[in-house]
């Protein structure tokens, strides 16, 4: 064994492989996902109570809020935890990852539920936050934009 083979060389301290900090933000992703879901479906349950006695149109607070309050939530954290894992860059990742994520996380609740929107939230936060690896960013990117078409025709069908 040649210790001055780059076969045999130990791999850079600094790289550390992709699939542990994916898998990482895709459980981040389901999460996010799965508490999301939940904060929505407690918003309506909460306005079906607020709104009983209104024959019209009614509006709590809740209503206006909750979809800036769980983006900002999602961002936060999102931002928070890939700072930990080390994934780079955070914009380019995160900001798609939280302003597309309501298609396929929207689909997928009408067609199956909260656990099939627990399941595309990992598989939605996995694939974009795998782009940001150069050696995987064309197949994870095509798994995300598979993932937005399939949530677009699920949705507009």
């Amino acid at each position: 064994m040649n210790p001055t083979n780059p076969v045999n060389a130990a791999p850079h301290p600094g790289r550390r492989p992709a699939l542990p900090k994916t898998a990482a933000a895709a459980a981040t992703g389901a999460v996010l996902a799965c508490a999301a879901v939940w904060f929505f479906s407690w918003v309506e349950r909460h306005d079906e109570q607020a709104c009983a006695t209104t024959d019209g149109l009614c509006w709590t607070w809740w209503d206006w809020a909750a979809v800036p309050l769980t983006l900002t939530a999602a961002l936060i954290t999102l931002m928070v935890v890939y700072k930990r894992l080390g994934i780079t860059p955070r914009l380019a990742v995160v900001l798609p990852t939280v302003v597309l994520a309501p298609l396929p996380l929207g689909a997928a609740d009408t067609a199956a539920g909260w656990w099939a929107a627990t399941i595309v939230g990992a598989a939605w936060a996995g694939s974009l936050a795998l782009a940001a690896w150069d050696r995987h960013r064309i197949p994870a990117l095509a798994v995300s934009a598979a993932l937005l078409l399939a949530s677009l025709v699920a949705l507009y069908r």
